[in-house]
C-alpha cells in the first residue's frame, strides 16, 4: 500500500485508529475457549466489529509466539482474513525485529514475503538501535513499509533512550564508544540517522509513544511529511487530543494505536459489540479532529 492510498483510507473512514491484536490467551472471553481456535475466532470477531472504524491492524507477535506452533497458525489465519480487505485496512507486524544483516535479511521474508512465509504485512516494526545493517533488509520489499522504533511509551523508555551528551563521556570511560551529534538525545540521534538508511516519508514510519504527547512538535518539526505511529491511548493514559494537537500534519501523519482499552472492554458474550463501542468513541474523536484541521 502507498502513502496516498493509506490517506484515502483515512479520509474514508474519517479516522486514524490503529488496533492492536493483542490477542491473550488468558484474556479472551471464556466461551471462545473451546473452540477449535479462540484466538482466531476472536479476532474475527474483533475485526468485523469495527472494519469500518479503523484504518489499521496490528499484529503483537509475541502474543502468538508464545503458543507455539498452534499461536502461528492462528497469527497466519488472521493476517489472511485481514488480507480480504486487503483496500480498507493497513497491516502491521509488531514483531520489533531487527538484527545482523544477513538475520533482518530473514526476518523481512518473514513478514513480506508471501511466497516464503505466507504472511504478507504491508509494515512491520523494526528496532534501528543496532545500526544500519540491521535495518536496510527490510526496504528491500517494493510497496512495504519500515516502522522504526525510536521513542516508546513504556516505563523503561527513559532508561536510554533520552541520555544527552552529559551521559556519553561517562559512557565513554567505561569504554563504550559511541557517535556524538551535538546536543541530541539518544532517540533524536537514532532517529536523524535511520530514516536515511533507504527510507523516505513514502515508506517509513516512526513509533512515539503518545505519553510523549509535548515533545511530537519538534519532532514534527523536523520531519514534518513523516507518519508517526503512537501507541499509548487508552489502558496507557495517552492524550488523543494532545498527540494530534502536535503531532498531526497536512496528511494526517498520525496513526494512533489502541489495543487493550477496546480488545478486552468485555470479557462476555457481547466482547465484540463492547469493542466497536470504545472503537466508535475514538473515531468519532479523530473525525472531530481531522474535521477541525481541514484535513477532511
Amino acid at each position: 500500500m502507498n502513502r496516498q492510498e493509506f490517506f484515502n483510507i483515512i479520509k474514508t473512514k474519517k479516522s486514524f485508529l490503529c488496533i492492536g491484536l493483542d490477542s491473550d490467551i488468558s484474556k479472551i472471553p471464556k466461551h471462545l475457549l473451546n473452540l477449535d481456535d479462540p484466538i482466531f475466532e476472536f479476532n474475527k470477531k474483533i475485526i468485523d466489529s469495527t472494519l469500518d472504524l479503523a484504518v489499521a491492524y496490528k499484529i503483537n507477535t509475541a502474543f502468538y509466539e508464545s503458543c507455539g506452533l498452534k499461536g502461528w497458525r492462528s497469527l497466519e489465519k488472521t493476517v489472511d482474513y485481514l488480507n480480504k480487505y486487503k483496500e480498507q485496512i493497513f497491516t502491521i507486524a509488531d514483531a520489533k525485529r531487527g538484527d545482523i544483516g544477513n538475520t533482518s535479511k530473514q526476518y523481512a521474508k518473514e513478514f513480506f514475503d508471501p511466497n516464503s512465509s505466507g504472511l504478507d504485512f504491508d509494515a512491520v516494526t523494526v528496532n534501528p538501535y543496532m545500526g544500519e545493517d540491521c535495518i536496510t533488509p527490510f526496504y528491500s520489499f517494493k510497496g512495504k513499509w519500515v516502522i522504526l522504533l525510536i521513542l516508546t511509551s513504556n516505563k523503561g523508555a527513559y532508561d536510554f533512550q533520552f541520555l544527552q551528551p552529559q551521559f556519553h563521556a561517562t559512557l565513554e570511560k567505561l569504554g563504550i564508544k559511541i557517535r556524538r551529534d551535538s546536543n541530541k538525545k539518544l532517540f533524536e540521534q537514532v532517529m536523524a540517522k535511520s530514516y536515511k538508511w533507504g527510507g523516505n516519508e513514502n515508506n517509513t514510519m516512526f513509533v512515539i509513544g503518545a505519553n510523549n504527547a509535548e515533545i511530537f512538535s519538534s519532532i514534527r518539526n523536523n520531519f514534518p511529511e513523516h507518519f508517526f505511529l503512537v501507541p499509548g491511548v487508552g489502558a496507557q493514559g495517552g492524550n488523543l487530543l494532545k498527540v494530534a494537537k502536535y503531532g498531526l500534519n497536512k496528511q494526517c501523519g498520525l496513526l494512533v494505536n489502541s489495543s487493550r482499552k477496546i480488545i478486552f472492554a468485555s470479557k462476555g458474550l457481547d466482547f465484540a459489540v463492547k469493542a466497536k463501542e470504545q472503537a466508535i468513541i475514538l473515531q468519532k474523536q479523530m473525525e472531530r479532529i481531522l474535521k477541525a484541521n481541514n484535513i477532511l
